[in-house]
């Protein structure tokens, strides 16, 4: 067991390009479990990769133990990586598997069998050692990638997405495992996902990055009740946070028909700020007080629901997002009012994005609105002609990709497919912007088969503005594809 330092530590591909890590500061204390989280792209594999020795580090250094081991080979840090793939020998049993790295380090045959059996207990393996990797489901795969490691006794765990292709369920019983398994180890870990309720529910402290910059790292109940950029309130939290800009008259937010009064903040200095209000801090008013809303789409989850609606009044691209109860819930196409606890809601500055009402650490870096709010304009509506099935659909569902397509863009971790809250968001988007272009939006039934077609596929925006789809093996059979309009 050891401690891990990030001293400085930056990784840089492209000389005077934004460097993939840049002057990372941060302590991994002994025995801690750290999760690395963050959108795709902003560089948390890399991280992981520079602490294994996969990665240079171009400047500042790495530490393990107190050890500068930046230039240290791989082997020699005394570190077991897990993958995302499992990387297992597919002719070699789960027992040789689990004992290869000991035998090309010679650990005799009786010592490397002992350990083995050790490994094998505590994962619930030992029924499995003489089968083949083809011979296990996924999540045993995953186990005897975890039980390579453990046998090593290495001073740092690294683990890299290793739960990514593992099904829903068997991806929550695994992630306790691990924490289980590392908690009763003691042994450093380093943990990287893009899936932050992985992120909340496994680690002791939690690191968020965005573009190569640490943006905060505490616990995951600091992080959710104080995050200190408005990166990180859009960032944490499922459902996301509600964030939209408000007005600000004689230190009171103005919030529809409503004036609150945030306590432990004095914004008399201000006229606009960033308000942040989590699903659960709002509730449906009995009267026809707080922010208009009209129900777009309910989603029931038996004790809870959660409803979706596009707020009147209230400049905002995202839907607004409120936890109700599961007996009664409001119907869909019902107008409501919502309002929100003033003791929980989250203030930011519009020109910093730095939270207002709370402490946050120093350093914390500057974030916008526009970090995780798609921003639609006419000209993201232009240009594009949408295409299923060889026939092309209406204005209204051009319009709604080319929505989805920026909102993919900006932002963090919208993988459209992981759920119907990414179609119901990117909804909102095309109806706020038909607004703003000055007419009624009304979502047409093909929008609506739309949004169901798109639920089975991740659209990933290229630098270059095209679009390339990937269809996971149960996706539905409906393709859908985007092409530039010829000029």
């Amino acid at each position: 067991m050891a401690s891990v330092t990030y001293d400085q530590s930056s990784r840089i591909y492209t000389p005077g390009a934004r460097p993939a890590i840049n002057q990372l500061n941060l302590e991994v204390a002994d025995g801690e479990f750290l999760v690395l989280v963050g959108p795709s792209g902003c560089g948390k594999s890399t991280a992981l990769r520079m602490l294994a020795g996969l990665e240079e580090v171009n400047e500042g250094r790495i530490l393990i133990g107190g050890e500068d081991v930046s230039h240290v080979s791989p082997k020699d840090r005394d570190i077991a990586m897990v993958f995302q793939n499992y990387a297992l020998y597919p002719h070699m049993s789960v027992a040789e598997n689990m004992g290869f790295a000991l035998k090309i380090a010679g650990v005799s045959k009786d010592e490397r069998a002992k350990r083995v059996r050790e490994a094998a207990k505590i994962l619930d393996l030992e029924a499995y050692l003489d089968r083949k990797p083809k011979a296990l489901s996924g999540g045993q795969r995953q186990r005897v990638a975890m039980g390579r490691a453990i046998v090593r006794s290495p001073k740092v765990f690294l683990m890299d997405e290793p739960l990514s292709n593992l099904d829903a369920k068997l991806r929550v019983q695994t992630r306790t495992q691990i924490a289980a398994l590392t908690r009763e180890l003691k042994t450093t870990t380093v943990y990287v996902t893009h899936d932050q309720v992985e992120a909340m529910t496994m680690g002791d402290r939690v690191c968020v990055l965005k573009d190569g910059v640490l943006q905060q790292v505490d616990s995951p109940r600091n992080l959710y009740d104080s995050p200190a950029n408005v990166f990180v309130a859009g960032f944490i939290g499922s459902p996301a946070m509600s964030l939209f800009k408000v007005k600000v008259e004689d230190g009171q937010v103005l919030l529809g028909n409503e004036r609150l009064t945030v306590p432990g903040v004095d914004l008399h200095s201000k006229s606009e700020v960033i308000l942040g209000i989590r699903p659960e801090d709002m509730e449906v008013s009995s009267d026809a007080s707080g922010i208009k809303m009209v129900v777009d789409v309910l989603e029931e989850l038996g004790a809870d629901a959660f409803i979706y609606g596009t707020p009147q009044d209230v400049h905002t691209f995202q839907p607004l997002i409120v936890r109700v109860g599961g007996r009664r819930p409001p119907a869909k196409g019902e107008t409501v009012y919502i309002h929100p606890h003033p003791d929980h809601v989250h203030l930011f500055d519009v020109e910093t994005g730095l939270r207002l009402n709370g402490e946050i650490p120093e350093n914390t870096p500057h974030a916008t609105l526009d970090d995780v709010e798609a921003v639609v304009s006419a000209d993201d509506l232009a240009g594009l002609r949408v295409v299923v099935d060889q026939t092309t659909v209406s204005d209204e569902v051009a319009a709604y990709v080319a929505s989805l397509v920026r909102a993919t863009r900006t932002l963090p971790a919208v993988e459209v497919g992981a759920s119907p809250r990414a179609a119901v968001h990117l909804l909102a988007v095309a109806r706020a912007t038909a607004r703003l272009n000055g007419r009624d939006f009304v979502i047409p039934d093909d929008v609506m088969a739309m949004a169901s077609s798109v639920l089975a596929h991740r659209l990933v925006l290229r630098p270059e503005a095209e679009i390339e789809r990937y269809q996971p093996a149960d996706a539905v059979a409906t393709a859908l594809s985007t092409v530039p309009v010829p000029r």
